[in-house]
């Protein structure tokens, strides 16, 4: 039972008893010459005027001022599975930025701007690894067997693998920013960068 019930059936046991409290009282009294039906009609009469009417208004007012303070439940939203295609997106997108990140750390050089070149090279290459997957998933249900499956694993592996390269590189450029002195190591990076699209 919500809070306004309880407060008109409160209201009305209150009215109702005082009431017969009412009607006791000018038994006791000696009024005999109201008749006894017109005591009897009293008590509910006087229960719903001065309890139920009451307890109804209280009561509402009560539920209302509740009812405010509850927080409302969030609409549930399903989570979304995350497909195998995605995951390995992911991790190809996180060397990704992890490589432009590493290249922000570099000094001011020449051989900087040649790798800031590589590192939008790299980017590229991701929008092919974004490709692949959309094949994946356009071929339904596949297993790691799948060729399309292989092929984005193979591009994980060596977006991983060049991302490591790019450390080596932006290390030893801190001791030798100038281009003459890493000029082998870009050529070697240039070289190392994820091909999907050949």
């Amino acid at each position: 039972m919500g809070v306004v019930g309880r407060s008109v059936l409160g209201g009305l046991f209150y009215g109702s008893a005082c009431a017969a409290l009412v009607a006791v009282v000018a038994v006791v009294l000696g009024e005999n010459n109201s008749p006894v039906w017109l005591l009897a009609l009293s008590i509910p009469v006087f229960g719903v005027i001065f309890g139920g009417v009451p307890g109804l208004v209280v009561g509402t007012v009560v539920g209302l001022v509740r009812r405010a303070a509850q927080p409302r439940p969030l609409p549930y939203a399903a989570p979304q599975p995350v497909d195998m295609w995605s995951v390995l997106v992911d991790r190809c997108a996180e060397s990704t930025r992890r490589v432009a990140a590493a290249v922000t750390t570099v000094p001011e050089s020449l051989a900087r701007d040649w790798m800031e070149r590589i590192a939008q090279d790299l980017k590229k290459e991701l929008d092919d690894v974004r490709g692949i997957a959309q094949l994946g998933r356009a071929l339904g249900a596949v297993d790691a067997q799948h060729p399309v499956y292989q092929r984005l694993e193979a591009a994980v592996r060596d977006f991983t693998a060049f991302e490591n390269q790019v450390a080596t590189v932006a290390l030893k450029m801190f001791d030798h920013p100038e281009l003459d002195q890493v000029r082998t190591d870009l050529e070697f990076l240039e070289q190392q960068l994820p091909q999907l699209s050949g």
